[in-house]
């Protein structure tokens, strides 16, 4: 079992920057390939970036492209997703999640693990 944290949600205005990290605890972090997905209210939750263990390889969607990078730190257990030049859009909450496929990929059903999430809200 892993279980995963997120945290450094919080209001922002639109611009702006935030930076959301993801713990995790449990299994060696450094097997699974890690994302971070978002939901906003009314809509469906949608995937925003994924790393590869060794942190070689990142995906992400094209909303987010320029303006998110994900990273990740395995001597800390931990994810972060650096969010700048923010939109209203953005608003969603945030989930990490942790998979140990053999695909890295935008899918929920990729991911084995899920956190709790955290909120970012984005005034214009």
């Amino acid at each position: 079992q892993v279980q995963l944290v997120e945290s450094g949600g919080g209001l922002v205005q639109a611009g702006g920057s935030l930076r959301l990290s993801c713990a995790a605890s449990g299994r060696t972090f450094s097997n699974y390939f890690l994302g971070w997905f978002r939901q906003a209210p009314g809509k469906e939750r949608e995937f925003v970036s994924a790393i590869n263990w060794r942190g070689s390889m990142i995906y992400s969607a094209d909303s987010v492209k320029g303006r998110f990078t994900i990273s990740r730190d395995n001597a800390k257990n931990t994810v972060y997703l650096l969010m700048n030049s923010l939109k209203p859009e953005d608003t969603a909450v945030y989930y990490c999640a942790a998979g140990t496929g053999q695909a890295m990929g935008n899918i929920e059903s990729q991911y084995d693990y899920w956190g709790q999430g955290t909120q970012v809200t984005v005034s214009s």
